[in-house]
């Protein structure tokens, strides 16, 4: 729960407010209608907020001292106001607050729950400035700051290289064209070698005017461009829009890869990750065990207990399966069926699975539904291929299935036949 300051003397624009603040389960506003009482409120209080949303013209307060009194105390300041004015526009963001944004329609409050919402996410979002210019890195820190997000400077192209080496998880980084040694140019040329779009998102700058530039820039893997000089607002809204999109992209990658009901790996994101897992051990000379999951009569669930609580106990078991092999390469596969890539000798994988099925009955997925039970077949291997060893762990599982279900199978005691089996 994030406490949001709110300093508003309209009584109209207060209760839209109140009931656009309702329906936000994660913000708690506290209302203030003069500069006087969110003095009182910051002085005593200041670190309970995380942001502060303001009108510009109070009733004590005519000329926007109620900005300088939040930016004093270092809290996240949107203004509110009015009436446009280009000259208080500038000045706003130049003191450093997150927007200006004048109070015209729904649109206007919804974008102003938005950078909220915006600024919880910015906390963990890393910045990186290559600009040889001090004047300019200053000017982006500030504005950016403001955001909350994390700002790293580099001086030059090489030295922005080296940082993205030693700290490969920073999400956007911001380039100037023209520096000594390597360019932004040639700098975004190198990165595309190595890095997605999805992993780093990178930003043109140039005081060139030529506009042949900012398409080179673009068609050699930057996602953005900015010419300067540009007023923050322009600064803050491209860096906004390019991290969106970063996160849509992202977004459908791990839809592409991630099951949707149990948020686990898919059939082909398994296959893909056990791929590489593989390929890790074969390199080290280590052996692996595969284990391969039914969940026991799951078709009678669904028949009898209804399609919901089907899924119901997917999900359960799915997260049991993740509470107990964190560290573990799992995957659905369809169904109801499930299956494990680990490093674990076999013998040691199906204790650990044998322990898991007393937890099982701890799984509520239907009002007077028998105990949920699963059976598994785990096979160990070495130098041998995923499809190899999966087929090996899936005979075991139908043994163990013919043998009475809810157990583990190791060893294979006689051909399985899998006909007839649910």
């Amino acid at each position: 729960m994030r406490n949001i300051l709110v300093v508003e003397d309209s009584p109209l624009v207060l209760k839209i407010l109140e009931s656009m603040f309702r329906q936000q389960a994660d913000l708690q506003p506290l209302f203030c209608a003069s500069m006087a009482e969110a003095q009182v409120l910051l002085e005593t209080s200041a670190a309970l907020f995380f942001a502060a949303i303001v009108d510009l013209n109070l009733p004590d307060a005519e000329n926007g001292e109620i900005v300088d009194l939040v930016l004093q105390y270092q809290l996240p300041c949107i203004v509110l106001t009015g009436s446009y004015n280009e000259q208080r526009r500038e000045e706003m963001l130049l003191k450093g607050v997150v927007d200006y944004v004048q109070k015209e329609n729904q649109y206007s409050y919804d974008y102003a729950f938005r950078l909220l919402h915006r600024l919880e996410r910015n906390r963990s979002i890393k910045i990186l400035v290559a600009e040889d210019s001090q004047a300019t890195r200053h000017l982006i820190r500030n504005v950016l700051r403001s955001h909350l997000y994390q700002i790293h400077e580099a001086e030059d192209g090489e030295q922005a290289l080296r940082i993205l080496q030693e700290q490969p998880d920073f999400d956007l980084l911001i380039t100037d064209h023209s520096m000594p040694g390597l360019s932004g140019f040639a700098l975004t040329k190198l990165l595309r070698q190595k890095l997605q779009r999805h992993d780093l998102s990178i930003v043109g700058l140039s005081a060139d005017s030529k506009g042949s530039l900012s398409a080179q820039f673009i068609k050699h893997g930057a996602d953005d461009f900015l010419r300067k000089p540009f007023c923050p607002e322009e600064l803050t809204c491209r860096v906004t829009s390019t991290l969106e999109r970063r996160e849509m992209l992202k977004a459908l990658q791990r839809s592409a890869q991630i099951d949707s009901l149990t948020n686990l790996y898919n059939r082909r994101a398994f296959y893909e990750q056990a791929g590489q897992l593989l390929q890790a051990a074969e390199r080290s000379q280590r052996p692996v065990s595969v284990a391969m999951l039914d969940l026991d009569l799951f078709k009678q669930i669904n028949d009898n207990y209804g399609h919901a609580s089907g899924d119901a106990a997917l999900i359960g078991f799915a997260g049991l399966l993740q509470q107990a092999f964190g560290q573990t390469l799992i995957g659905r596969l369809g169904g109801e069926e499930f299956a494990l890539l680990s490093p674990l000798p076999a013998p040691q994988l199906s204790a650990q699975l044998d322990q898991l099925r007393g937890q099982c009955a701890a799984v509520a997925y239907a009002p007077n539904a028998p105990s949920l039970s699963f059976s598994a077949g785990v096979y160990q291997g070495h130098g041998e291929e995923l499809g190899t060893l999966l087929h090996q762990a899936d005979l075991r599982l139908y043994q163990a299935k013919r043998q009475g279900r809810g157990r583990c199978c190791l060893n294979l005691e006689a051909p399985a036949d899998a006909s007839a089996i649910a």
